[in-house]
């Protein structure tokens, strides 16, 4: 019964990492890039550079480009559709395989809102700019059929960051800025996965072959229990960044966020024990956490100007992945139960996108964009079904008054068909493989508006 005893830690194990597995639409890994709606419009090109309150969060140096007070909302509609197609099989035998559908569409249309304030400051504090913006930069949910043939990796995901960012920036002189901000970030995750406890009993029985014999009690998929983990934290971290802008045609703009370190504290709550395991200590519901880190990320930004209605704007970005190697597990009590690899590497993001000015009301944009994903062929599991993308986007702003703006944006994201290849691992506690690749794209809808005063 070793291996079957190994499943209790290993499940907390599996299910924390499930933290950092989120399917998410809007960018690689689990990172969202949905703070201005007019980014959204141009896939991102010249977020550093913007006339834009969500510049408190993407680059502080950048709120000088803006001197009246100025409120700003964004909410954006993301919709990633996925369909899988594969199976899996007992202990990888091929004469056993896994029974269950395709899992139906995991990612129910998600609402990211954002909001941010920008106030310029008068008189012996001309030259500096404070701000202050609430968003979500981390996170998504997933949710698959209960029954689906996937259901031992994974069956709801739902995870979420929300920042309360403080910035501040200094205008050094004509076209020359620098600006920092604390992040206070707010982690929460909410996990669930099937169990297949008469797989883990025979499997462990010191005869694996029992689970293949019609004779011995226990067999493989007739007793599935599941459990959900719930953790949470808070952390803080930065952002800091610069703008040049040497004339009214070129602004070159740069930031840093840092990465965010989270020690997640939480619940496991099993289902479905069955009697012959309902006394084993391994199985009770308790307590127990992990170390999460949300990831660095430096971008650059241009923005060129050819005529005063015509610009063209890029964007470089760089998100640290590779910070997020293994999760190892603890008790509440500390005592380290089991560390789970997953070997993630750092991601580049590129976009490039154009506005124009038809009229002092009325501005139309749009770009392109590709970006990578941190995963790899090895590791990949259905929490993230994630593979490089491709953005494709269009926007525009109304301006209804000296005071009001609107903006309306819409990306659509195709995604490269990803492939799932997971062996048996009875110490992680899985017991069955998982073979398949997943087709999907994403759509999204933004709208925001912007008040000045």
């Amino acid at each position: 019964m070793r291996n079957t005893l190994t499943l209790r830690t290993s499940a907390l194990a599996l299910a924390v990492v499930g933290t950092l597995f989120v399917g998410q639409a809007a960018a690689s890994g689990f990172q969202l890039r949905e703070q201005s709606v007019k980014n959204l419009g141009k896939s991102s090109a010249g977020s550093m550079v913007g006339k834009d309150a969500a510049v408190v969060s993407l680059n502080p140096a950048a709120m000088v480009n803006l001197d009246k007070n100025t409120f700003q909302t964004d909410l954006t509609m993301i919709d990633l559709n996925a369909k899988f197609t594969g199976g899996g099989s007992i202990l990888g035998n091929p004469g056993a395989p896994l029974s269950g559908g395709n899992g139906g569409d995991p990612g129910d249309p998600t609402l990211v809102p954002n909001m941010a304030a920008v106030f310029p400051m008068h008189g012996g504090l001309e030259g500096l700019t404070l701000g202050f913006a609430v968003g979500a930069p981390f996170g998504l949910a997933t949710d698959y059929d209960k029954n689906w043939v996937g259901r031992y990796r994974a069956l709801e995901s739902d995870v979420k960051t929300v920042d309360l960012t403080l910035s501040a920036a200094l205008k050094l002189s004509d076209g020359v800025s620098i600006g920092a901000g604390v992040i206070y970030e707010r982690a929460t995750a909410t996990l669930s996965k099937a169990i297949d406890f008469g797989t883990a009993i025979c499997a462990g029985s010191g005869n694996p072959m029992n689970c293949f014999n019609p004779a011995y009690p226990f067999k493989p998929q007739t007793i599935d229990g599941g459990f959900t983990v719930k953790g949470s934290n808070n952390a803080v971290g930065y952002v800091v960044g610069m703008q040049l802008a040497p004339n009214d045609k070129l602004a070159i703009g740069f930031s840093y966020r840092s990465e965010i370190n989270h020690e997640l504290s939480g619940t496991l709550d099993f289902e479905g024990v069955p009697a012959l395991l309902g006394a084993d200590p391994r199985f009770k519901d308790g307590d127990g956490g992990a170390r999460l880190v949300t990831p660095s990320v430096a971008t650059v930004s241009i923005k060129y100007g050819f005529t005063d209605n015509f610009r063209v704007l890029a964007d470089f970005q760089r998100t640290g992945w590779s910070s997020l190697q293994d999760v190892t597990i603890k008790r509440a009590s500390g005592t380290v139960v089991g560390s789970e690899p997953f070997h993630w590497g750092n991601t580049n993001f590129m976009s490039l996108g154009a506005e124009y000015d038809i009229s002092p009301a009325f501005t139309l944009r749009g770009g392109i964009g590709k970006d990578k994903t941190p995963t790899n062929d090895v590791t990949r599991t259905p929490r993230l079904p994630d593979n490089d993308r491709t953005l494709y986007s269009v926007g525009a702003s109304w301006n209804v008054s000296d005071s009001l703006t609107l903006d309306a944006g819409f990306q659509r994201i195709t995604i490269k068909s990803p492939t799932i290849n997971l062996p048996v691992d009875i110490a992680s506690g899985n017991t069955s493989t998982l073979v398949g690749t997943y087709a999907g794209h994403a759509n999204l809808f933004g709208v925001s508006m912007q008040y000045r005063y």
